[in-house]
């Protein structure tokens, strides 16, 4: 097998703001792995806040030795390879996972979503992000977002209200709300969940600190409101964690460290009864696909990624009437302009 990668920056749209800080651009590493005549596509998306940086994950990189692997591949092998190469690190370990799974696609013949066990027509409509802004910021953008079913807003600071309500003046869609650890105190959250609420809210992320279960399952317990843990949740071990916390839980590739194991995560969600939603970092199509060939598994879906940038350098995944739709491409799916 044969490893190449190369530094990208992704641009955003529009200035990204929420709870507890602002980009206007995200790090990424773009990966291929290839054998026997096809190439799989990979990609990382370093959002500042997990610690990832080109220059990590070129370090990173550098000490995979890729011969290790062999066909046919033994995905919980590799991902226990790559742990042991460095802890942490999951948005350039979710790289070589997710090439590693458009490389046995496209080898087997097969889409992703269907070795990943996937039903396309069981897709949920997917969100789109609006991050905290001004008031004509925040009309510019939903309507930006004509088309899509449902809006996620960026909560966690003292213009909460203004925030929804500026919304509401015009779209009476569906909307999910992140609040990115920015609550504090537990009976202003409450009454808070019941406010959103009323404003046809149908989900929180996240609302206080990832390091105090204690007040998020307080929250839970008593919200009106589902209470999503995302920044608490990373990797397979957090999910029994999450019981009795959060209602669900918001799985991540750039968190899970990938594909294999964000669908262990689910299987092990599923048992404990908790809700799945598929989330995103700031990415290109290619993440994207990958986070969709597990879509159609989860209760919720906020993959908007693409459609926040303005340099992605593939094809968007199809998308009508809200949601994905899933092509029958071997591998994940992607498409080149």
């Amino acid at each position: 097998m044969e490893l190449t990668y190369q530094p990208y920056e992704l641009q955003l749209k529009h200035a990204f703001t929420i709870a507890k800080f602002s980009r206007t651009s995200t790090p990424v590493m773009l990966v291929q792995i290839s054998h026997e005549g096809k190439t799989g596509y990979g990609e990382a998306s370093m959002v500042p806040y997990m610690g990832e940086s080109h220059q990590s994950a070129t370090e990173f990189l550098s000490k995979v030795d890729i011969s290790r692997f062999s066909y046919p591949l033994d995905f919980g092998a590799i991902i226990n390879y790559l742990d042991s190469i460095a802890p942490g690190n999951p948005a350039i370990k979710a790289a070589i996972d997710i090439a590693l799974h458009d490389l046995d696609g496209k080898l087997k013949n097969q889409p992703c979503w269907q070795l990943l066990g996937s039903n396309p027509a069981l897709m949920p409509v997917t969100s789109f992000t609006i991050g905290i802004d001004t008031p004509e910021m925040v009309i510019k953008k939903v309507k930006e977002a004509e088309g899509f079913k449902v809006i996620k807003v960026k909560l966690g600071r003292d213009t909460d209200k203004e925030l929804i309500t500026t919304i509401r003046s015009v779209t009476d869609v569906p909307l999910y709300v992140d609040a990115n650890q920015g609550w504090t105190d537990l009976q202003q959250s409450l009454d808070m969940t019941y406010w959103l609420h009323e404003q046809g809210v149908q989900l929180i992320e996240q609302p206080m600190l990832k390091t105090d279960p204690d007040s998020n399952a307080w929250l839970t317990e008593r919200s009106p409101i589902p209470i999503i843990g995302d920044e608490s949740v990373q990797r397979f071990e957090d999910v029994e964690k999450a019981r009795g916390v959060y209602t669900g839980i918001n799985i991540k590739l750039m968190k899970s460290a990938g594909l294999y194991e964000a669908k262990r995560m689910i299987d092990k969600a599923r048992e404990l009864d908790l809700k799945i939603m598929i989330g995103c970092m700031t990415e290109t199509s290619c993440a994207a696909l990958a986070g969709l060939a597990i879509a159609p598994q989860a209760d919720w879906v906020d993959l908007d990624g693409p459609f926040l940038v303005s340099n992605n350098p593939y094809v968007m995944p199809e998308f009508s009437d809200g949601k994905y739709i899933l092509n029958h491409d071997p591998g994940l799916g992607l498409r080149f302009s």
